[in-house]
């Protein structure tokens, strides 16, 4: 790996990877006939993406982009999304991936939130652009990705007259926040670089060969997992990213076998699924050296291993945070939910809600720093428009990640689960208040609260406890709400789970307690009257 120093830049290390391995394969999708694009499959070297990449960063710098300008991308996991994201930050300009889940609310936000100063969208997504735009302020130009060549104009305002440097943004991630509205993370060139570096050089059990890796990640480019840190580690390495569409459980196995992968990534949901699938003939064809990801429940950890023949690394880290923390050093605590120790570069205290430090043993937040002298080197740099959400999250010089876990006396790590208001429902990070100001917003909802319940395949579902204005039957309200959630939502964000109830505690300023709504050890999914939705949450698109 070549040597990563404070001045670094996405651009630096692209050239040099494109100059160190031209002919070793960078970006591959796997074979699928029944995907609406490039159905037999595609392979590119990093010599033809260093090509591809100068070509577009071309048409870009001539239309006047560059530093201090942003672009918004709605390109799905399709190779473009890729190209297009390096040619921008190649001339320094930053990009705002766009979830292709979201509805034209929620893109609404995005741009007026962001304020790019283009959007880059495929035709197949110009409607729901168009969409969002009529109920956006801020309007900013659209060019389909397809006719880019003929129909790039000028840019509003120009440039800064400056090259990118560590400090200048690439992206800004929308994460959901437990205020309600996604948040823009703000990733610098540095950061991303960074991040790609830690993985490569987890070391372990884990960790990328040089030029002998293959990275089959099904997960959205969009998101930091697929689209920064395997990416970048991709780069930094001369391996190649595999990257199918979305994880489909039927084509699993033969993709990661047709296409050589020798590392797969995933979540806590790929797991069971695929551990519910018959035997089949690519299971044990794969080449695959580790698994990496989050979230595997702890009794399938080494049933999954023992079936499948590989381990499965089990990680932790944020878009906020990505120095990955992984259980990677034999022995491993299979099974236990371990994520690893602290090490030099990321240092962690377990606290209760006054920040206290508390025993090993003891649940609590996990706070992270870089170091004493440092302690934000390494990390996201804020909140977009929101600085006051960033110093919180410093409080006392410590990221407080929102993470419960518990420390052992071996100093290693192990998750439990989210603090608060946050529902983890696969790989998606749903803000409870923003589901409850959408139901809030129906004529007929008097209070609502929303909150987290185990889910045995997703590993949580969304739980909407509902008090009504009007007596209705309580079956057609649950569906009436859920679409009404549907239509403003992302198809993952409405309640799979609807609870009709009378009345919901509160404090003496009318706070709702949820805590107290249900008692301790109760199951809400297993009490009489909860109506379960969650056959109506189906992708629209793709």
């Amino acid at each position: 790996m070549p040597e990563i120093r404070d001045d670094t830049t996405i651009a630096a290390a692209f050239a040099a990877a494109v100059g160190a391995h031209a002919g070793r394969p960078f970006l591959a999708v796997p074979a699928n006939e029944e995907r609406g694009y490039l159905p037999s499959g595609f392979e590119m070297s990093y010599g033809e993406a260093g090509q591809r990449v100068e070509e577009l960063a071309g048409l870009y710098r001539r239309a006047g982009y560059g530093v201090g300008h942003r672009v918004a991308t709605l390109l799905e996991n399709r190779p473009e999304h890729v190209l297009h994201t390096l040619a921008l930050n190649t001339i320094g300009v930053c990009c705002v991936p766009i979830n292709p889940d979201y509805r034209a609310a929620e893109i609404a936000y995005l741009i007026d939130h962001s304020e790019p100063d283009l959007v880059l969208t495929l035709g197949a997504r110009q409607a729901s652009i168009g969409e969002a735009l009529a109920q956006s302020v801020h309007r900013p130009r659209v060019v389909v990705s397809e006719e880019i060549a003929g129909s790039l104009e000028k840019v509003a305002h120009p440039a800064r007259d400056t090259r990118p440097v560590p400090e200048t943004p690439a992206s800004i991630l929308y994460t959901s926040g437990t205020t309600g509205r996604p948040k823009g993370c703000v990733l610098s060139h540095g950061y991303e670089v960074a991040c790609g570096a830690w993985y490569a050089s987890l070391g372990g059990v884990a960790g990328l060969r040089t030029g002998e890796d293959r990275i089959y990640n099904p997960l959205p480019l969009y998101h930091a997992n697929a689209g920064v840190v395997s990416l970048m580690g991709a780069i930094l390495t001369g391996n190649c990213q595999i990257q199918p569409d979305r994880f489909h459980p039927q084509r699993w196995w033969r993709e990661v076998a047709e296409t050589g992968a020798t590392i797969v990534h995933y979540l806590g949901v790929i797991a069971p699924v695929l551990l519910k699938l018959a035997p089949g003939e690519y299971e044990r064809r794969h080449k695959v050296r580790f698994g990496i990801g989050a979230g595997i429940e702890p009794e399938l950890h080494a049933a999954f291993e023992q079936r499948f023949g590989f381990p499965m690394i089990e990680l932790w880290g944020m878009t906020e945070m990505v120095r990955v923390l992984g259980d990677t050093a034999p022995p491993r605590q299979v099974g236990t939910r371990a994520f690893g120790r602290a090490v030099p570069g990321v240092e962690v205290r377990v606290v209760d809600d006054a920040d206290r430090d508390v025993a090993d043993g003891q649940p609590g937040e996990m706070l992270v720093r870089h170091s004493a002298e440092t302690p934000r080197r390494g990390c996201f740099s804020g909140y977009l428009k929101d600085e006051a959400a960033t110093e919180a999250a410093w409080k006392g010089g410590w990221f407080h990640t929102g993470d419960v876990v518990w420390r052992g006396p071996d100093g290693m790590l192990h998750f439990v689960e989210r603090k608060k208001n946050i529902i983890r429902r696969s790989g998606e990070n749903i803000a409870a208040a923003e589901v409850e100001a959408v139901l809030l917003t129906h004529p007929d909802v008097q209070q609502v609260a929303v909150m987290a319940v185990k889910d045995e395949m997703r590993d949580e579902e969304v739980l909407a406890c509902i008090v009504l204005k009007r007596e209705m039957a309580e079956n057609e309200a649950a569906t009436t709400l859920f679409h009404h959630c549907n239509e403003r939502l992302a198809y993952y964000k409405p309640p799979g789970w609807v609870h009709i109830v009378q009345s919901l505690p509160t404090t003496g300023t009318q706070k709702i307690q949820k805590h107290s709504i249900y008692p301790a050890g109760t199951d809400p999914r297993t009490l009489p009257g909860i109506i379960d939705l969650r056959a109506l949450k189906r992708r629209q698109h793709g």
